[in-house]
């Protein structure tokens, strides 16, 4: 299969971040634009997101680093639900 190479312009800071998305997801971009391009042949529409779980955003990391060295004393603790076996 013969390759050629797309030039594709976007906004530096959305390459970044964008490069950011893919080492998290253990890709890289061009793996990432191929992903997107068989998709959308095969599909013959545009697709489908491939979303990080929001648990790990950094606002929410930051939070929890924050509550970690807060300490245990401001620490929750909250008692198991059950599940129903009906």
């Amino acid at each position: 299969m013969a390759l050629t190479t797309m030039s594709v312009r976007v906004d530096e800071q959305d390459k970044k971040l964008f490069d950011l998305f893919c080492d998290r997801t253990g890709m890289n971009a061009s793996v990432a634009v191929n992903m997107f391009v068989k998709k959308v042949l095969r599909e013959n529409r545009l697709p489908f997101a491939i979303e990080l779980d929001p648990f790990f955003s950094e606002s929410n990391m930051v939070e929890l680093r924050r509550r970690i060295a807060d300490g245990p004393e401001h620490w929750h603790t909250h008692e198991l639900i059950e599940p129903d076996n009906d």
